[in-house]
């Protein structure tokens, strides 16, 4: 291993390695090119079905409640969120304690897929639909929707499925109102490969399995990395948090967009084309 770091094989958070240096879990090591896991670190991604109402702040100046009031102990490291909804948007938000991660799916060259159910009031025609797929140059620059499937609704209420891959500020929104109509209801229901429970009610959270972590961290071409057992003072701290939350609402049956059966893509793959059913 000298020899390898002598000959500039091994990096530390993107810097040649030195013999000697001392790493911690927090440090992002690369040996060949290729990301390793540091000794003892650990990886927790938590999937937490956010309400409207909440900030994604750790504090906020105005008072309003955040997503953290409802969070269990990190244990080791804190909280961070991946990407942020805002307050009127409910749904599928996640949150690790590794930072690399966090960052690596955030990051718009990841080409990570983020999938929306939206709701929306006013007509809306194939032409619509081929604009927001083609791109639509709004004032932060050019936006579109990699995917649009409708799904039925009642009224002037139209039922949409769209994904999109990166995170701007109220993105999903403004593609929609470019086109002259309004979102009424807002939800993400997956983030990569990590879909939102059906059984999961609002405001309530669970912990992602070596399983389900290793597969998002292996989308941003990172190494597997052990998930902490939940045991003793902090599982009681969790299980008693859960319990004095709990969730927003009654459990309620999985509306006819949350049943989809949503197709995982490969973010090198092709995309599909417009939605099928786009009412004229």
């Amino acid at each position: 291993m000298e020899q390898a770091i002598s000959d500039g094989r091994a990096e530390v958070n993107g810097l040649p390695a030195r013999l000697g240096e001392r790493v911690s879990s927090d440090d992002h090591l690369v040996f060949d090119g290729q990301a390793i896991a540091v000794p003892g670190q650990v990886r927790r991604v938590l999937l937490y079905n956010k309400p409207e109402g909440e900030v994604c702040t750790r504090d906020d100046p105005e008072g309003r409640p955040t997503v953290f009031d409802r969070l269990p102990p990190a244990g080791e490291g804190r909280w961070i969120t991946v990407g942020r909804l805002d307050i009127n948007t409910s749904g599928l938000l996640l949150l690790t304690t590794d930072g690399e991660l966090a960052s690596r799916l955030m990051h718009p060259s990841s080409q990570i897929e983020r999938e929306y159910a939206v709701r929306v009031l006013g007509s809306v025609n194939p032409e619509m639909v081929k604009a927001m797929h083609d791109g639509v140059m709004l004032e932060d620059g050019l936006a579109r929707f990699t995917d649009i499937q409708e799904f039925g609704g009642s009224g002037a209420n139209s039922w949409f499925h769209v994904v999109i891959m990166e995170g701007r500020n109220r993105e999903v929104r403004r593609l929609w109102e470019s086109q002259g109509v309004k979102v009424s209801r807002l939800k993400r229901v997956r983030y990569a490969s990590v879909f939102l429970d059906a059984d999961l009610r609002m405001g309530q959270w669970k912990d992602l399995d070596q399983s389900a972590v290793d597969q998002l961290a292996a989308q941003v071409d990172l190494p597997s990395v052990p998930v902490p057992e939940i045991t003793g003072k902090l599982k009681e701290k969790t299980e008693r948090k859960q319990r004095k939350k709990g969730g927003v609402g009654a459990a309620r049956k999985p509306e006819r967009h949350q049943r989809r059966k949503a197709r995982l893509r490969s973010t090198s793959g092709a995309r599909s084309g417009p939605g099928r059913k786009v009412r004229r």
